[in-house]
């Protein structure tokens, strides 16, 4: 094994090279520092791999304090066994390429790293029952500002090989609300099901799969891995909502030399962006309708002229994705307000505090 079957590019040898230059003489490490990729975070432990192989890596306390905590798939600086101790020490961790975050659940306006340094997210929904194209408008949202290249995949498209109409229709729900991205309808129990991610499987490249429960993530990376390296489950039958099987992220090498970043399916997805415009680069079609409406700062509600309320009345554009757009474009402006407001953070802190305190007195009254 090398660095190289785990994606190790010239990006991160140059970051890795500053890194060693500007460390001052003395410092931990020295000369034994070598790069290595976190393959799956713990809390406190993390296994990396490094050019030895694969072992378990401690984080200081300094590093967390600084919020400078692994996700998986990032690329961190490492100080082996026998320099300075007898564990891996992370020292550092090293730039991202490109990074799957979302808001952390709840009030607190955190960020909140899904996976690092990936070449290709997949979003993931499923033929079945659960199918739903406003679920997918927002995993849109969300890959569009990690950086890296996104495609659809829509699983479990075996459920409706009996039904090619209602399959069809999906798909075209599907293509409708994600326009630009390549939308590909596998399964991972037919023969040849998965031929459409083959081109992606390259040796060295990083992929993810993101999407809620029950869209049959974990199947994938069984059949992709070719052995059962994940546990699955049964979707509820009454509404086809998955259950979560897979607990932790973790990167997974897939035989042909690819790397496949598995993770818990998502019960909120909230947005992250550094820039709430980030939300058009999911609606292109919108904006292209938009580039005709008679005024520049047309709010697209009721400006005489507005060529995307034209579309609406002509049914060229759904009203359900137009409201969509909408409420993302709320969410981004508030997020964007939040994260410069100091006061609110405070706030959030303080709630927060406020919330655990109460936990801890419910599981105390509980253990009397």
């Amino acid at each position: 094994m090398s660095l190289d079957d785990y994606g190790w590019a010239p990006f991160f040898a140059r970051h890795f090279e500053r890194f060693l230059a500007s460390s001052p003489p003395g410092s931990p490490g020295g000369p034994t520092l070598e790069p290595a990729r976190v393959v799956s975070p713990g809390r406190g432990l993390h296994r990396v791999a490094t050019a030895a192989g694969e072992g378990l890596a401690t984080l200081p306390g300094r590093l967390e304090a600084a919020g400078e905590i692994p996700a998986v798939g990032d690329w961190v600086v490492v100080d082996p066994p026998g320099s300075t101790g007898d564990r891996t020490v992370i020292r550092a961790l090293l730039p991202r390429r490109t990074a799957l975050s979302r808001k952390v659940a709840g009030a607190r306006t955190e960020e909140q790293v899904l996976a690092a340094n990936v070449d290709t997210v997949f979003l993931v929904l499923g033929l079945d029952g659960d199918f739903n194209p406003r679920r997918l408008e927002r995993l849109a949202v969300l890959a569009a500002a990690s950086g890296a290249v996104v495609a659809v995949l829509l699983t479990k498209a075996d459920l409706l090989a009996a039904d090619p109409a209602e399959r069809s229709a999906r798909v075209a729900a599907a293509r409708a609300v994600a326009p630009e991205l390549p939308v590909l309808p596998v399964s991972a129990v037919a023969p040849g099901g998965l031929a459409a991610i083959e081109p992606y499987l390259v040796p060295g490249q990083t992929l993810a799969l993101l999407g809620s429960s029950g869209v049959g993530k974990s199947t994938l990376v069984n059949r992709l891995a070719g052995r059962e390296l994940l546990r699955t489950s049964a979707v509820r039958s009454r509404d086809d909502r998955g259950r979560h099987t897979t607990t932790h992220r973790e990167l997974v090498r897939l035989p042909g030399g690819a790397l496949l970043v598995d993770s818990p399916g998502l019960r909120e997805a909230q947005l992250w962006l550094d820039d709430p415009e980030a939300v058009s680069a999911a609606f292109m079609d919108v904006e292209a309708l938009a580039r005709g409406c008679r005024f520049r700062d047309c709010t697209h509600r009721h400006e005489p002229g507005c060529a995307v309320l034209r579309a609406l009345e002509e049914g060229e554009l759904e009203a359900a994705r137009l409201a969509s757009l909408r409420k993302l474009e709320r969410e981004a402006a508030a997020l964007e307000r939040r994260r410069g407001d100091p006061e609110a953070r405070r706030r959030e802190r303080k709630q927060g505090a406020e919330y655990r305190r109460i936990q801890r007195f419910k599981d105390e009254q509980g253990r009397r």
